[in-house]
């Protein structure tokens, strides 16, 4: 958030569900589905709307809302191992790949 020149405090969505950053004209979405027990709370929700090309929307345990999410631009995976973390960034979709390629990954 820094790196895009965001000024206020960064919070954890888990409690609230999703945080949102306003930065210039970008709508940040941040979002944490661990507590959902069920996929359809992210429909109950109404986050639908809220995935538009207006807006990023960070998703933290996507896989709680299982086939409901949009298919993501760009899917960041963090894996635990002895050294610390390994990262795999892959893209889902055109605008995934042109991004990834304008940032040379």
């Amino acid at each position: 958030m820094r790196g895009l020149g965001y000024k206020g405090k960064v919070k954890s969505p888990t409690y609230n569900l999703v945080e949102l950053y306003k930065i210039y004209r970008l709508y940040f979405y941040h979002f944490d589905f661990y507590r959902f027990t069920d996929p359809e709370e992210w429909e109950e929700a109404g986050f639908r709307e809220y995935f538009n090309k207006n807006s990023i929307c960070l998703v933290e345990w996507p896989e709680k809302a299982e086939k409901l999410l949009p298919i993501p631009d760009i899917e960041i995976s963090f894996t635990i191992n002895e050294m610390g973390r390994d990262i795999e960034i892959q893209a889902g979709t055109e605008v995934g790949r042109q991004c990834l390629k304008d940032w040379k990954i």
